[in-house]
């Protein structure tokens, strides 16, 4: 198997030589971008940092916007050897330098000064651009690439290890799962310093033959606009984009354009679903994956949704079935279909382990399956759903509960876009659910009506005893409601529906 996988600079090399000249990179810059002007210029980032004294194996923090400019800091030291951290340009000085420091880093790449730990030297793209070109260095398909920060994560950083077999195999494996070619024009407005933006749009363009439209932010005022500008065909979206998509006026824009895919998660409703590709005119495909793989579940393309299904374990398309999937209890025995439990993934694009911490590391394999802390269930015909984390099991009156279990429910009322459920502290010890709920534009709901709706669905011991309507979500970097930030105590605008009848 290791002699099949090709590693960042080989895939690299080979997609310059393949299409050298053709246009690849279309967004920001005065006129496209070839392959093998990126290229090139990446092995002249190489030449600096290795004047910086970058040698294989040290990390180079990058913390820069989306844009060529990141990518070219990040094909350079991937070049040079090293391995690329990157960081949001968001990121608070004490945010920052805690990740240059636990990286141990020497080298940071941005555009602008920033306060950091002594010793630590910042640099331009544009001066180390100005190096002589380096010739690649020789690594292995199992050698660290880049540190991804965990999502939502929490006091000290922690960072998943991503090898260069488990960039290039999503590169070759996501135009194949959605059935993308040279003729496609992929976009994506996801951050660059995450897996999604970096494998799957940014590689996966590049080693198809295909172009691509990496914006610096998403914006559904202009969303259409710049579609219709770059001739995009496929797009990334995570988490509330479709709906902030979808909270828009309607507009003859919506369906004048060239956009025929929508890689997304999670999955919808059936009603949504058909809603959401109804109206934007496009199919959409939902899949499901984590930074300690990119190889998770993909709705295949080929056959009709399987509506609110994660899909199917994604395959290799040189190498064939190389990627498994079960659904376990918690001594890790296989439940039987329909059954909710952990959702385990064998393959060989898996994370080495978190960056400088083994126990962890440890903690996330069993019996050679990486764990993914996701909640999850498999019908009959090998089709998994997702139903939670494991993490956000809520424990209440003697019972565990997803939370994804009460935001399905919640999500199928009609009037309701998007739900985030969670456990508050309980004058009765465990916990209590509470139940924050944002409504369709335009629609309204009265708690009653809710608390109706969910009583008929769930058990008791499932219904949330708060209830808060928003106008809308904090969300992480990559789109995804941070749970996290939502308030635990109790507020001014919740409902309390132990307290008897609820009006509005």
């Amino acid at each position: 198997m290791a002699g099949d996988l090709l590693t960042i600079p080989e895939f690299l090399e080979q997609g310059a030589n393949r299409w050298p000249d053709a246009p690849w990179w279309l967004a920001g810059e005065p006129v496209p971008v070839s392959r093998a002007a990126a290229y090139e210029s990446a092995r002249r980032v190489a030449g600096g940092l290795r004047a910086l004294g970058v040698e294989p194996g040290d990390r180079v923090v990058v913390v820069l916007p989306n844009g060529l400019d990141f990518v070219r800091a990040w094909f350079g030291t991937v070049l040079a050897g090293g391995v690329v951290i990157g960081v949001n340009p968001a990121a608070a000085a004490a945010e920052l330098a805690a990740v240059v420091a636990k990286a141990a880093a020497s080298v940071v790449v941005a555009d602008e000064q920033r306060p950091l730990p002594a010793g630590v030297r910042t640099v331009e793209v544009g001066d180390l651009d100005a190096a002589s070109p380096l010739a690649p260095v020789t690594t292995s398909p199992e050698q660290p690439a880049s540190c991804i920060q965990s999502s939502g994560s929490t006091g000290e950083p922690k960072f998943v290890v991503e090898t260069h077999a488990m960039y290039t195999a999503a590169a070759e494996g996501f135009p194949f799962w959605l059935g993308l070619t040279e003729d496609d024009v992929l976009l994506t407005t996801l951050p660059l310093s995450h897996l999604n933006a970096q494998a799957y749009s940014t590689l996966g363009s590049y080693g198809a033959g295909a172009r691509l439209a990496l914006l610096p932010r998403f914006s559904a005022s202009s969303f259409w606009d710049q579609v219709r500008r770059y001739g995009a065909t496929q797009f990334n979206a995570i988490g509330a984009m479709v709906e902030i998509l979808m909270a828009q006026p309607p507009s003859p824009a919506e369906r004048d354009h060239s956009m025929r895919l929508c890689y997304s998660a999670p999955a919808p409703t059936e009603q949504r679903h058909r809603e959401i590709e109804e109206r934007l005119g496009l199919r959409l495909v939902i899949g499901y994956a984590l930074s300690e793989t990119p190889y998770g579940l993909i709705s295949p393309v080929d056959r009709p949704a399987v509506y609110g299904s994660m899909g199917r374990p994604r395959q290799h398309p040189r190498l064939g079935e190389v990627n498994h999937a079960r659904v376990v209890d918690g001594v890790g025995r296989d439940v039987a279909p329909g059954v909710v439990g952990e959702l385990l993934l064998q393959n060989p694009f898996t994370t080495p382990g978190y960056l400088d911490q083994p126990e962890a590391s440890a903690q996330i394999m069993r019996d050679g399956w990486l764990r993914t802390g996701d909640l999850a269930s498999c019908d009959a015909n090998g089709d998994y759903y997702f139903a939670g984390r494991l993490k956000e099991t809520i424990r209440r009156r003697g019972e565990n509960l997803s939370p994804a279990e009460v935001e399905n429910v919640i999500e199928a009322h009609p009037a309701v876009t998007s739900s985030a459920v969670i456990g508050v502290p309980s004058p009765l010890t465990e916990e209590d659910i509470k139940a924050f709920v944002m409504l369709r534009p335009g629609a309204s709901l009265s708690p009653d009506e809710l608390v109706n709706w969910w009583s008929d669905r769930l058990p008791p011991y499932k219904r949330p005893r708060y209830l808060e309507f928003v106008d809308g979500w904090p969300l992480t970097e990559t789109q995804k409601i941070a749970k996290t930030r939502l308030p635990r105590e109790r507020t001014a605008a919740e409902a309390d529906l132990q307290k008897g009848p609820i009006h509005a």
